[in-house]
């Protein structure tokens, strides 16, 4: 590494990502590229693609790049309302559910919590969650340290969005609906990150297993796409912990307990677009490089009523990856069954942060390189067919033949891309809760 990547990367703490997608030569997909999927999806073209070019094709993925890119920042104003309604360490009100909004908002409780929250904004201390939000807000031109009143205002209008972007979404995915597909369109890019995806793609991994389609000890190189970070995610928004990201160990962690891996060979590429999930993931390494663990805290409702298969997942989950650890004690009104993990070093240094857009963007790989799996799980479904026809087709140019994608989106299959659809898991966490993870093999 040279001694200007060095300083960078005191900086920044993503310079690893970009030297590894340096040298393996990443770039936007070309003209010649993606033609297969413009030809076969000649319909359902934007109208600037409709009679495609080189020059207008590399005009429309630019613009599509940063503009994919942006919404991860709608995310992160969504991730603040999440926030707002369920966080616990910047306020000791209670928390109020989107079912009783109404209600808390009549009493007073609403107001009191987004008070609660700006002035958490102004003097955020060591909660990394709030610090986070104060740089945000200050990108929106807004100063957290002002009482005009605007910072508030931006949390309540936020929520006056979402509220009204959660009614939109009801009505595409409701029954019936024409506009199922395109339901997650215009929604900021989350980076959510919950241990039931994670569930989910262990039970696809043994299924894969008992079919034949992967075979002991074969994954040597694992990627996961858009692997997330926990920062207060629409279901439970958990705040009174570090953020941290799941995905990444526990794919190995599975692999290593299906015996789909040996732990000592693994490598897994954990390939986004989000700087504060490159940065966290780099960060993470640089301890581990001092010999340092990473620890994930996994709560559990016992309300929820978990599946009994998901119980046992939450109670194994990590022990080919690290050990179980004394967890964070979360505050009594929140009534939670926890536990923590800690995540040996090895198993951190085998995880490596790449910057990379799934939809637009390639990376030539050395011979040998290429990925024996790939798992994309609540990551699809941001995008719209042709988005998701580009992605599949990139995926296809990392995957070795055999190998395999996981994702639980349904993607489009096209003659011009060597991905076929092989099988599906249908898993349930809840009794109401769960989702179906489809297997593409590499032609």
């Amino acid at each position: 590494m040279t001694r200007k990547c060095a300083g960078k990367l005191a900086a920044t703490g993503i310079c690893f990502a970009m030297v590894l997608g340096a040298a393996a030569g990443r770039y936007l997909a070309s003209f010649n590229d993606v033609r297969p999927v413009l030809e076969a999806m000649r319909d359902q073209l934007p109208p600037e693609l409709r009679n495609a070019s080189e020059a207008a094709w590399n005009s429309w993925s630019r613009r599509q790049d940063s503009e994919i890119r942006a919404r991860l920042e709608q995310g992160e104003v969504d991730s603040m309302i999440n926030l707002l309604m369920f966080g616990t360490s910047f306020t000791k009100r209670p928390r109020i559910q989107f079912e009783s909004l109404a209600e808390d908002t009549k009493s007073g409780l609403l107001r009191s919590r987004v008070e609660d929250l700006v002035q958490g904004l102004r003097s955020p201390g060591d909660n990394e969650r709030l610090t986070f939000l104060r740089n945000l807000v200050r990108r929106q031109g807004l100063d957290p340290d002002s009482n005009d009143g605007k910072t508030g205002l931006f949390v309540f209008q936020n929520l006056q969005r979402v509220l009204l972007e959660n009614a939109k979404f009801g009505q595409r995915i409701a029954p019936g609906s024409q506009d199922q597909a395109a339901a997650f369109r215009d929604r900021g890019v989350s980076l959510d990150a919950t241990i039931f995806p994670n569930f989910s793609v262990e039970k696809a991994l043994r299924d894969l297993k008992s079919r034949g389609l992967l075979k002991e000890g074969s994954v040597v190189r694992a990627a996961v796409i858009g692997p997330g970070l926990d920062f207060a995610d629409k279901q439970s928004g958990y705040d009174y912990y570090p953020q941290q990201t799941l995905q990444p160990f526990a794919v190995y962690d599975s692999l290593a307990r299906v015996g789909l891996a040996k732990p000592a060979g693994l490598t897994i590429t954990a390939f986004d677009i989000s700087s504060r999930v490159l940065e966290h993931l780099q960060h993470a390494r640089e301890r581990a490089q001092k010999g340092r663990t990473y620890t994930i805290q996994l709560p559990r409702d016992p309300n929820a009523s978990w599946k009994p298969e998901a119980v046992e997942y939450w109670r194994t989950f990590g022990d080919h990856a690290g050990k179980s650890v004394a967890p964070i004690r979360p505050p009594a009104e929140l009534s939670l069954i926890t536990r923590a993990v800690e995540i040996r070093p090895a198993v951190v240094l085998s995880s490596e942060p790449v910057d990379l857009n799934i939809v637009l963007g390639r990376m030539n790989l050395p011979a040998g390189e290429h990925f024996d799996l790939i798992v994309a799980t609540n990551v699809f479904v941001y995008y719209g067919p042709l988005e998701q026809s580009l992605a599949l087709q990139n995926v296809s140019t990392l995957l070795k033949p055999g190998g395999i994608l996981l994702s639980n989106d349904e993607l489009r299959e096209i003659p011009g891309i060597p991905m076929r659809r092989v099988g599906v898991t249908d898993v349930f966490y809840t009794d109401k809760l769960g989702t179906s993870v489809i297997w593409y093999r590499r032609e």
